[in-house]
């Protein structure tokens, strides 16, 4: 496959085959995208290509890692969604984007929680507020969610304090039964939220989340999820554990893992997604998560510029790719696709959406999975 993936093309993932790693992926570019091809219905485990991630649920439009932002994803049509895990006190897998949850919980108007607000570093960055890990499943559960950027979604704030904060196991329940009720499995995109930091506390991650896969019966090949870390050795504990698809998330060129950090290895984005990295990747993951301006840079004066090579090469490495975050207002987008001078305002984020799926991607993450699956339809037809 060239780096340009025509509109009218239609092909299906298998997750059959991403689990059986690039050994099977392997082989080519465009790989990835044709490796369920003959695979019908192998485990219900079939994906269309390009996907859509609902990313922490339908996020554009209800507090992000809710049940209802959950579940308006899912009756939008997302194939996959997705949930951050951070720990409790007592080990308990909830689903926060970050463990500082004070700007997404109505913690800071409990007066029984002001003796916990406390300062801290996590992954090298000084925090201020109330953390996960300071409070009790319990505890946490007498919290309300709300929406973590107001002045930006301030329509969500109608929202606030509907929903409290999930635990994983609540989700998986969730998951199972939409499965029944639809006829179909309920596809999951799991993220370990500072692992590295959390395992020096005594609150390993991968271990927990492994124990609810299995017991669920979510932890093989053709299981409807992926697994996915910005910490490569998140990942590779997680193969050792589980045989279902694992996704290595990266930020920006200039990013470095922060097991990296605390490893000593030099090695940046930038080397990861050299041909060499990407065949490091692929020697315990079956995909790459990379930041959209991985995929397209945008230039000096913040507009669209051109595609990368990193699709060739990663479908080259066997790997499948699915970017993050596509997001509908101006704030978000290239320079040249927003649209007036209000910043929260929605700008021409069709237009971004398909210069993405343009690009030969196997799927992306956004927070209005609306928008992108009307785009990400023009690439499905046969």
């Amino acid at each position: 496959m060239d780096k340009a993936q025509r509109p009218g093309r239609r092909t299906v993932l298998s997750v059959a085959a991403l689990g059986a790693g690039a050994a099977v992926l392997g082989g080519g570019a465009g790989t990835a995208l044709a490796a369920g091809r003959g695979h019908g219905g192998h485990g219900g485990g079939e994906l269309p290509v390009p996907l859509v991630v609902g990313h922490r649920g339908a996020s554009g439009y209800r507090p992000e890692h809710t049940f209802g932002s959950y579940q308006l994803a899912l009756d939008m049509g997302a194939d996959v969604i997705e949930q951050d895990l951070v720990p409790t006190k007592d080990g308990h897998l909830v689903c926060r984007h970050e463990n500082d949850i004070t700007a997404t919980t109505d913690v800071a108007d409990h007066p029984e929680f002001a003796g916990r607000k406390t300062t801290k570093t996590v992954d090298g960055v000084k925090l201020t507020g109330w953390f996960t890990e300071d409070f009790t499943l319990a505890e946490l559960k007498t919290l309300r969610a709300k929406e973590r950027i107001p002045q930006t979604r301030q329509h969500n704030t109608l929202y606030d304090g509907r929903w409290q904060v999930p635990e994983f196991e609540e989700v998986l329940q969730w998951a199972e039964r939409e499965g029944r009720k639809r006829g179909r499995r309920i596809w999951l995109h799991i993220e370990t939220k500072h692992p590295t930091y959390f395992r020096k506390l005594g609150l390993g991650l991968e271990e927990r989340l492994a124990r609810l896969l299995r017991q669920y019966g979510r932890h093989k090949k053709d299981s409807p999820n992926f697994l996915q870390s910005f910490e490569p050795s998140s990942i590779q504990r997680l193969d050792k554990l589980v045989d279902c698809p694992k996704v290595v998330l990266l930020g920006t060129l200039k990013d470095q893992p922060w097991d990296f950090k605390e490893a000593g290895d030099k090695r940046t984005v930038a080397d990861l997604v050299k041909p060499e990295g990407l065949r490091w990747i692929a020697s315990f993951a079956q995909g790459i998560g990379p930041d959209l301006t991985v995929i397209i840079p945008r230039t000096s004066d913040g507009k669209l510029g051109k595609p990368s090579s990193v699709v060739k090469d990663a479908h080259d490495a066997g790997l499948v790719l699915h970017p993050y975050t596509v997001r509908n207002e101006n704030t978000f987008l290239p320079v040249d696709l927003r649209k007036g001078s209000d910043p929260n305002a929605y700008g021409d984020s069709l237009a971004y959406f398909k210069a993405l799926f343009a690009t030969g991607i196997d799927g992306l993450f956004s927070d209005n999975p609306d928008t992108a699956l009307l785009v990400a339809a023009e690439f499905r037809k046969g």
